[in-house]
């Protein structure tokens, strides 16, 4: 009798799904850490279901170094394949609920934007969708959005982000402030105030009052003179109890100029990038995920006050 060699009488020969998983996670982050953070499960087992995946394919994927992990050519070759197979099965399952809804959204942003722009309007938020639970995530580092770590994120730059959906909320702008106590009318009152310096966290960016005077054409100032600070909410916070005059950003004391703790009083304003809110296209679909949308729209948009003329 002739045999059958067709794949419905065999079947599939794969490892298992646990072991792909394992290592599909581990070659997108080159990291069995964060593979085992992402799948919620210890370091110890990735690196067995990954060892279980070795040995059922009979070579390596991964080569092992001192503190990190590479793949080797086998692992290149089967990691986009996995991947792919993956995001497919991901977008399958968000297509047959297009209006799912998640227990909670994290959102993730800059030390400076939460503080500055998220915190205070939580309550908003609240209000407005009170059958919605928002987690904040802040750091100053770049979460990967597949991690589970943050749903959303308030990216500082140019874009795009490759693979997320991503939409641009406010652009960035620097400009002097201080305390209407202080007074000053015009750029050369500033000879007579003291000059509050920040240690800008951003590294694409560093706002200073050396490239505000280049752009005012401005001469006479002593930059090297006046209070320094390591973290740029307390510059501003210096700012605010009249301590002396700082270079910050205007969106992100638009409350505190809308209230007139401070104010702005002349230009020139130095232009920096855009704040965008990035998800990936399956959290997109989510209706939380768009309220969530929907509020960074609104409070990243709130405009300070322009200066007078």
């Amino acid at each position: 009798m002739k045999s059958n060699n067709s794949s419905i009488s065999q079947g599939r020969r794969l490892p298992s799904l646990a072991a792909l998983r394992a290592f599909e996670a581990a070659a997108r982050h080159l990291s069995f850490q964060k593979a085992a953070q992402e799948l919620f499960v210890t370091p110890t087992a990735i690196s067995h279901q990954i060892r279980e995946l070795e040995s059922s394919l009979g070579m390596p994927m991964f080569q092992r170094h001192t503190r990190r992990v590479s793949l080797t050519p086998a692992g290149q070759q089967l990691f986009p394949v996995l991947k792919q197979g993956f995001d497919s099965f991901a977008q399958a399952v968000t297509d047959l609920y297009p209006q799912s809804r998640r227990s909670a959204v994290t959102v993730t942003a800059g030390t400076l934007f939460t503080a500055r722009r998220l915190i205070p309007a939580l309550g908003s938020f609240q209000e407005d969708h009170p059958g919605f639970q928002l987690r904040v995530h802040a750091s100053e580092d770049i979460v990967d959005l597949d991690s589970g770590i943050a749903d959303v994120a308030v990216r500082y730059g140019t874009g795009p982000f490759p693979g997320l959906v991503s939409e641009p909320l406010c652009r960035e702008r620097f400009g002097v402030v201080c305390s209407p106590a202080l007074g000053p009318k015009a750029p050369q009152d500033l000879t007579a105030a003291t000059l509050i310096h920040a240690a800008w966290r951003r590294g694409d960016y560093q706002p200073s009052w050396r490239k505000w005077c280049e752009l005012a054409g401005m001469n006479g100032l002593d930059l090297e003179a006046g209070l320094t600070f390591t973290d740029d909410s307390h510059a501003i916070q210096a700012a605010i109890a009249g301590h002396g005059a700082a270079i910050s950003s205007l969106p992100l004391v638009a409350d505190e100029l809308a209230r007139g703790v401070l104010v702005h009083p002349f230009g020139p304003v130095l232009e920096g990038e855009h704040y965008h809110f990035v998800t990936t296209g399956e959290n997109a679909a989510c209706e939380d995920v768009r309220a969530v949308q929907d509020w960074l729209r609104k409070i990243a948009g709130q405009a300070p006050r322009p200066f007078s003329a």
